[in-house]
């Protein structure tokens, strides 16, 4: 036989050979030809829970530190909530606009704070506002386990929220907390000098706790993607422009991942 003979009697059974190891992946379930890849990993972000007092004198300090870690870490990085509450806070009265709230003193109880000002970095233990920069820098070198992203809608004077969370690194069990701040209040402050300033401008001052003093109950598998949705009424002394919604998800390590969104923007 010819060389060009051999060649045709070649090409069927190549052809054939070809025809039965396609059909042969044909067979292969959906399930086994997918191949796990892991999320992206997303930036972290860190909580300060700022306990404080419009009759505390040393808190404008604990302001401008936050002020500065923001400065150094980034805005976006360093999410802080003032939570007005003990004996240092006040709620309004006749003569001054005051921001105490009932929820922020459940917080000061629970955690028991025991001077001002003080605070929380990501749920570790209650410390002076000197610690929380070597705090923060130890909690922005952990990956996050989640993200979260914050999504509102406004009408008739309530707001609609959809927060949406993403297993990211492992398997996240814990609760997911909402909460509602305020920013540039001017209200009543005492200054480290020992004055009274009645135009003091205060900022990301806690407001109110959408889903509950603690949260909700929050299960997220890596991978994963969970939405939670709620509708509060806002109040009439808030200025809706100045509100923000702060998305937290904890556990009993600490929190896993924070979230900050202007309502202006939604």
């Amino acid at each position: 036989m010819n060389g060009k003979g051999k060649v045709k009697a070649f090409l069927p059974f190549y052809l054939f050979t070809l025809l039965l190891f396609s059909t042969a992946c044909s067979n292969i379930s959906e399930d086994e030809r997918l191949i796990y890849v892991k999320p992206a990993p997303v930036n972290r972000q860190v909580l300060i829970e700022d306990f404080t007092g419009q009759r505390c004198v040393n808190c404008p300090n604990a302001s401008d530190e936050i002020v500065r870690l923001q400065q150094q870490y980034g805005a976006e990085n360093i999410i802080a909530v003032a939570i007005h509450s003990g004996p240092l806070a006040f709620y309004t009265n006749n003569r001054f606009l005051g921001l105490r709230t009932e929820t922020g003193d459940e917080y000061y109880d629970y955690w028991k704070v025991e001077y001002q000002p003080a605070g929380m970095v990501d749920r570790h233990e209650v410390v002076g506002f000197s610690s929380w920069g070597a705090m923060i820098h130890d909690e922005l070198q952990k990956t996050a386990s989640v993200e979260i992203v914050i999504g509102a809608d406004q009408e008739n004077g309530s707001l609609k929220l959809t927060t949406t969370i993403k297993g990211i690194d492992g398997d996240t069990s814990g609760k997911l907390q909402l909460w509602i701040v305020e920013d540039n209040i001017t209200a009543f402050q005492l200054m480290p000098d020992g004055t009274r300033n009645d135009e003091y401008v205060h900022q990301h001052v806690f407001r109110a706790a959408v889903n509950g003093t603690w949260g909700e109950d929050l299960s997220v598998r890596e991978g994963e993607t969970v939405s939670r949705s709620h509708v509060m009424k806002l109040s009439d002394d808030w200025k809706t422009d100045n509100l923000s919604v702060v998305a937290f998800v904890y556990d009993q390590t600490g929190v896993r991942q924070v979230a900050r969104m202007k309502l202006m923007n939604s």
